[in-house]
């Protein structure tokens, strides 16, 4: 019995020591852009570059189109993204609005509603998972909607729809 119960410790210690099983999951094949992780399949999100507009007291980041082709139906979406650039931990999500065929949040806002106006980002984990593979995840229960992922100080956008 006093043996069982070192060989568990012994076990238990090696998975500290070490870290944990190794990821076995698929492999992006493109680095620096997320995929949307659907079981053991991988959907790509859709890249693009906001461009900047002011309106009224507001910086509005601007992507084209009312939707955006990569969809999941997970309202805590998980991704996994190989990185060469790009720097997972800097990643941050935001809900996007659609207003007339396009997708838009609000990055910077000035007078009197700048809080309110304001899009704060949703909160993501980040996990490694090897040598440059990472599993970003969101740590919060999402609406139906559009979203996008960006690199902190980027217009860098990579695209997704909850349905």
């Amino acid at each position: 019995m006093r043996f069982l119960s070192l060989a568990c410790l012994a076990a238990l210690n090696a998975v500290l020591i070490f870290g944990a099983e190794k990821y076995t999951g698929p492999i992006p094949p493109k680095t620096d852009i997320p995929y949307l992780l659907h079981a053991d399949q991988l959907v790509e999100t859709e890249a693009g570059e906001a461009k900047e507009e002011t309106k009224k007291d507001s910086v509005v980041a601007i992507l084209p189109g009312a939707s955006s082709p990569a969809r999941t139906p997970l309202a805590e979406p998980i991704f996994i993204i190989k990185t060469q650039k790009l720097s997972a931990e800097r990643i941050s999500a935001f809900k996007l609005d659609v207003k007339n065929g396009t997708r838009e949040v609000v990055i910077n806002s000035q007078g009197r509603r700048k809080s309110r106006d304001l899009t704060k980002p949703i909160f993501v984990n980040v996990t490694r998972l090897g040598d440059n593979l990472y599993k970003i995840e969101v740590d919060q229960m999402l609406e139906n909607g559009e979203y996008t992922l960006s690199p902190e100080g980027s217009n860098q956008t990579f695209s997704f729809e909850i349905y």
